[in-house]
């Protein structure tokens, strides 16, 4: 037993830990007697021999891998460390945790749509989240050749699917392509459930994706703002009263007399134009109700004889006399 005493313990640990690796394999070491095994939180440690799982560990601490990791291992629990040997396994460490990605279209998406024949340009952005859900399946699809898998390699294997998705759920059931946001929830539903069919077969699973938002082209986004404006405001006019008020308060519209000071003319015009027909149409309502009371009372006077108390030519002031005083116009 002596020669246990001088023989230097391994530690199986996760020596390369990063948040952004998903699985790391200790291997090609011997797993002498008195070697410890630490499991951190948000780990799990799988035993492999010849590729195949001998145990899967889940709880973190330290363990003392002869007597409280072989005696569970499936085919190895009968093994003796020998005098001039160790153990060869390989160890499997498993980032638990779930993970967040952030992606975002490579290249403009073409939608089809009859406004523009060759396709609406579009991009969109958002996130998706994944974690590892089958241990067996992914030591027979990935961890039996890989060493390590990162976060990005799984983006890229998403990346490459999601263009062709995301035309996919867009165009389906003739989705409004000018308002994509409203309808955001529906695209990334589908898009969720197309992936998660996708990458199952690697033992992860798809737990939500999201869509942040979608960018057209700067005259279409142009031309949805511009629209939007006009209905805001309702008469096309009063937009553009609103737009020259706008861009001579904000400084855009400058120069020297010119262009702001035909601008300014112009708005000024516009503005008396609009003042005037407001006040000939208050005139015109007063003129004709007063003008039915006057002939009225003309009317009334002429039927009565009476003489009218100023005169209709000069506006003079009569007495009752039969002509004007002033201009001799004939009152009776």
């Amino acid at each position: 037993m002596g020669f246990f005493r001088n023989q230097l313990s391994n530690v199986v640990e996760w020596e390369e830990f990063r948040d952004d690796m998903i699985f790391w394999k200790w291997s090609n070491r011997e797993i002498k007697k008195g070697s410890k095994l630490i499991i951190r939180s948000g780990q799990d440690a799988i035993f492999l021999n010849n590729g195949k799982i001998e145990g899967i560990f889940q709880e973190d601490g330290e363990y003392n891998i002869e007597s409280e990791i072989i005696p569970f291992l499936s085919t190895l629990k009968g093994f003796k460390f020998g005098f001039n040997s160790g153990m060869r396994v390989e160890v499997l460490f498993v980032n638990t945790k779930e993970f967040i990605v952030k992606w975002g279209t490579q290249n403009p998406i073409l939608i089809p749509t009859p406004q523009l024949p060759g396709g609406m340009p579009i991009r969109a952005n958002g996130t998706f989240n994944f974690k590892v859900s089958d241990y067996v399946t992914l030591i027979d699809r990935i961890a039996g050749i890989k060493e390590s898998y990162l976060i990005e390699d799984v983006k890229i294997r998403i990346t490459s699917v999601l263009d062709q998705l995301l035309m996919k759920w867009i165009t389906r059931e003739g989705k409004d392509i000018f308002n994509l946001q409203a309808n955001a929830f529906d695209i990334s539903k589908g898009i969720r459930e197309d992936l998660d069919m996708e990458i199952l077969s690697s033992g992860m699973t798809i737990i939500g994706f999201q869509i942040m938002s979608f960018n057209y082209p700067q005259e279409i986004q142009d031309m949805i703002t511009k629209t939007a404006s006009h209905g805001m405001i309702g008469d096309l006019q009063k937009y553009q009263q609103v737009s020259i008020t706008d861009a001579m308060a904000s400084g855009k519209l400058q120069g020297s007399g010119t262009a702001s000071d035909m601008a300014g003319m112009m708005m000024g015009m516009n503005l008396a134009n609009e003042m005037m027909k407001n006040m000939n149409q208050g005139q015109s309502s007063q003129s004709g109700a007063g003008g039915g009371q006057a002939q009225s009372a003309n009317s009334s006077s002429a039927q009565g004889g009476t003489k009218p108390n100023f005169c209709p030519n000069c506006g003079a002031k009569n007495e009752g006399a039969n002509f004007c005083p002033n201009c001799g116009q004939k009152l009776g």
